[in-house]
């Protein structure tokens, strides 16, 4: 059964917005600054100016869905963030859009930082690039080959070498406009024969891919550890731990990949590593993207113990990690960098002219983010009995606001204060405006997993106190709600 949270705003007159009651605890002031873009990383580049429950759609369930094998799939679909369309397809509600475009937002701020120049190419790609590149018959049924009205051969991308390569070809010849890596955010679709745990394993997904162009095998080489670096960072501001593990290139090729995979136990690859890997940070250290030996430095750091994948597993060289350390486990993708030469520029003639005059096939790599599978991802590693627990840098909302006696106009007033409040310094909280018990309040913040909650109650009040709650340990502490207000202000970083 569901329960779908969309009421209109006449149900709660006495919470729209503007509309007060007069209090003498923790009344809103009488002239609030405008509202300013939200500062802090990562932001919703499209946040919402009504993010109350009474008004929000959040069709959340009751019961775990009989369809989800693993703990993303069935959170997702309880906390009403997604719902399938057909097998492997889905529907992103207003929940998991959010969270969405967190994660998509994260992932262009650190493509941006590292000097890549993003684009968008269409989902719906001609055949005949492929058979350029000789991939059109050799990628398999995965591939969804479809014909226009007039008859002609086009795909549904899974991916992008052979497009991005028509482009650079038709726009730069020149070793002087090189280096370039261009890179998109785009739907992607993989025909797989059976999809399964949610969005992990969806046909339809959102990714991020990039392509480098390089005049030499050197230069590539630093675009794809530039690469490895960027993503270490894009993970970590994630919440998220993703060893670079050594793996196979499959249909796209090359003969230098890393996977980035996290561990989880519902996992698809089964994984093989130095336990000491799992210590590594990279933290807020700084880098200097033009530096091809600092960016070296970082991945020798991170790839110099043994992570492998099982396609590339070596049982010899892995007896040579001290057995207190050797580790089996599984591990859930979510990005993957490659090198594969002049594969594409040599089928596809993309050269440049060299310093020498001659023309000169480019050195290539390309480089995905699984965006929408990041969701789930985060969802199977940040969880405990009672919902999801989203890391600060990609929850929805950056903190709940639970009313525990909606119509008392003590409460009603701090809410509003407390949400006004945080809406100016560009946070987006929730509010739980419902008529609703406090029961079941507290079980929909839990299971949608924001980070935090400021419960306010008229017993609080009296001693012109909230309780601030972290989602994460479940500690609370009673404060004022300006202290509140300063405390998430000091957590999301902003003066």
């Amino acid at each position: 059964s569901s329960v779908v949270l969309m009421l209109t705003p006449s149900t709660f007159p006495q919470c729209r917005r503007g509309a007060r009651r007069s209090s003498p605890i923790a009344a809103p002031p009488a002239r609030l600054p405008p509202r300013r873009a939200p500062a802090i990383a990562g932001a919703d580049p499209f946040p919402e100016s009504q993010m109350r429950l009474s008004r929000y759609f959040l069709p959340v369930l009751r019961e775990n869905p009989a369809e989800a094998q693993i703990v993303s799939h069935r959170l997702m679909l309880r906390a009403g963030m997604i719902k399938q369309s057909s097998a492997g397809i889905y529907s992103w509600l207003p929940l998991g859009w959010k969270v969405l475009r967190r994660i998509e937002q994260i992932v262009h701020e650190e493509q941006v930082r590292a000097g890549h120049h993003p684009m968008l190419m269409p989902t719906i790609q001609p055949a005949d690039l492929w058979r350029e590149s000789g991939r059109y018959d050799a990628y398999g049924d995965e591939l969804l080959r479809i014909r226009d009205r007039q008859d002609r051969d086009m795909l549904y991308g899974p991916t992008n070498e052979e497009m991005i390569t028509d482009i650079f070809r038709a726009h730069v010849s020149s070793y002087r406009d090189l280096p370039l890596t261009l890179y998109h955010v785009q739907w992607k679709f993989r025909d797989e024969m059976r999809p399964r745990f949610g969005v992990m394993r969806g046909r339809e997904f959102l990714m991020k891919d990039g392509y480098n162009f390089d005049l030499d095998e050197a230069a590539a080489r630093h675009a794809y550890n530039r690469h490895l670096v960027s993503y270490l960072r894009t993970y970590e501001r994630m919440g998220l731990q993703a060893i670079p593990m050594r793996a196979d290139s499959g249909p796209i090729g090359g003969d230098d990949t890393h996977e980035f995979l996290v561990l989880a136990e519902t996992g698809e690859s089964e994984v093989f590593y130095d336990s000491e890997i799992t210590d590594l940070r990279f933290g807020d250290r700084a880098i200097d993207y033009d530096d091809a030996a600092q960016c070296r430095g970082v991945l020798e750091e991170f790839t110099s113990r043994y992570a492998r994948t099982d396609e590339t597993h070596d049982e010899a060289a892995f007896a040579k990690v001290p057995e207190d350390r050797r580790r089996t486990a599984r591990g859930i993708e979510v990005g993957q960098i490659f090198y594969f030469g002049t594969k594409y520029s040599d089928a596809m003639g993309a050269t440049v002219q060299g310093p020498d005059g001659k023309p000169a096939p480019v050195h290539m790599g390309s480089h995905g983010i699984g965006v929408s599978r990041l969701v789930g991802a985060i969802s199977e590693a940040s969880h405990d009995e009672n919902g999801i627990v989203w890391p600060e840098g990609v929850t929805p909302f950056h903190a709940g606001i639970v009313n525990l006696k909606q119509g008392d106009a003590s409460t009603d007033s701090a809410c509003e204060g407390i949400y006004d409040a945080l809406t100016a310094e560009g946070l987006e909280p929730l509010y739980d405006d419902r008529k609703e018990r406090a029961g079941g309040k507290f079980a929909t913040m839990d299971l949608i997993g924001l980070p935090w909650r400021i419960t306010v109650g008229p017993r609080g009040l009296q001693n012109g106190k909230v309780e601030l709650t972290s989602r994460r340990t479940g500690e609370a502490e009673e404060m004022s709600p300006e202290a509140a207000i300063a405390r998430l202000k000091d957590i999301y970083g902003i003066a």
